[in-house]
């Protein structure tokens, strides 16, 4: 837990508002879902369950380029901020090789965009049944069969795959792979526009499909 002398100074105006007590549970809600490997159940934190509290801890994220993310009925993380995330893909910033990258979308079209355009998924959440076997991933890479495993290995590390059961299919060491937890990290408005472009590029002719090109197309009538 960060305590109350560690805090960076730039927090300093937001604590000084508060008790003590208040201090260390904004704080501890702070660092869970900053680093936290999953989302936080709002039930085990004061700071996240407290409407008061949780706009604070809000104040806290959005000095830093951060803000709370809803994640399904009742639990929270972090993630950049729509307007620093624009502004950091205008720069050109990514963290990830083009390798990890590719391998990344290929779970995510196989695992999400393509269940979802066939109406097998519903809502935005990254959550799968739909495993992408290794198989699937290895059939595209032809000779470099070795960098999809490594990316694989540094996408899993990073949290953005995680391993899931493969329910039956056949796949290289009886591996599957669904999106992993770090992907809830994206904002609503992020994960929209993803999740879009995903379904797109997997369906590009179903219903699905142009029901996004046309709402794209006469932006006013999208709710």
């Amino acid at each position: 837990m960060i305590s109350a002398n560690a805090a960076h100074p730039v927090f300093e105006p937001i604590l000084a508002e508060l008790s003590e007590q208040h201090r260390d549970e904004v704080l501890a809600a702070f660092a869970a879902v900053e680093y936290g490997a999953h989302p936080v159940p709002e039930v085990q934190m004061l700071a996240l369950r407290d409407a008061t509290l949780r706009r604070d801890l809000q104040r806290l994220l959005h000095q830093v380029g951060r803000t709370l993310v809803p994640v399904g009925g009742a639990q929270w993380t972090s993630g950049y901020r729509d307007d620093i995330a624009a502004e950091l893909t205008a720069a050109g910033w990514n963290g990830l090789p083009v390798i990890d990258r590719a391998v990344l979308v290929l779970v995510l079209i196989h695992s999400v965009a393509i269940p979802r355009s066939q109406g097998l998924l519903s809502g935005d959440s990254w959550t799968s049944a739909q495993p992408t076997s290794a198989d699937e991933l290895l059939r595209y890479a032809q000779p470099g069969k070795g960098d999809v495993r490594a990316a694989l290995q540094r996408l899993r590390a990073a949290g953005l795959v995680q391993l899931a059961p493969t329910r039956g299919r056949a796949s290289i060491g009886g591996t599957a792979y669904v999106p992993g937890p770090q992907l809830h990290r994206l904002t609503p408005l992020t994960r929209r526009v993803l999740q879009q472009e995903l379904i797109l590029a997997a369906a590009p002719n179903s219903p699905l499909a142009a029901a996004i090109r046309a709402r794209r197309t006469h932006p006013r009538g999208e709710q």
